[in-house]
């Protein structure tokens, strides 16, 4: 069984920094593409960041290129969301996800595993 569980949201101020993690079970984390999504305050989710099996290829939605990265580490089973210069839009609740392929995203059902979401929220 695929669990994900994130971790590391929370309250910060414009401008500040936030790095989220998740935490996935199960063999084949090391096979699996996996990205993040956000959905704010009476928003749809969108896309934010994915990452290859093997962590060589990354994607980022625009509004978050340049600030966000995305990154894993194998040996942990872990893919983390490093959050620099945060915006109050950037407010959601923060879902990691696994992919179905070696490579995934943007789109969410290329996902087939969800984690339960973090909320991060930017407000002075």
């Amino acid at each position: 069984q695929v669990q994900l569980v994130e971790s590391g949201g929370g309250l910060v101020q414009p401008g500040g920094s936030l790095r989220l993690s998740c935490a996935v079970s199960g063999r084949t984390f090391t096979s699996k593409a996996m990205g993040w999504f956000r959905q704010g305050p009476g928003k749809e989710r969108e896309f934010v960041a994915a990452i290859s099996w093997s962590g060589g290829t990354t994607t980022y939605a625009d509004y978050v290129k340049g600030r966000f990265t995305i990154s894993r580490d194998n040996a942990k089973n872990t893919v983390y969301l490093q959050m620099n210069s945060l915006k109050p839009e950037d407010t959601a609740v923060y879902y990691c996800a696994r992919g179905s392929g070696n490579y995934a995203g943007p789109n969410s059902w290329e996902f087939g595993y969800w984690g339960q979401g973090t909320q991060v929220t930017v407000s002075s």
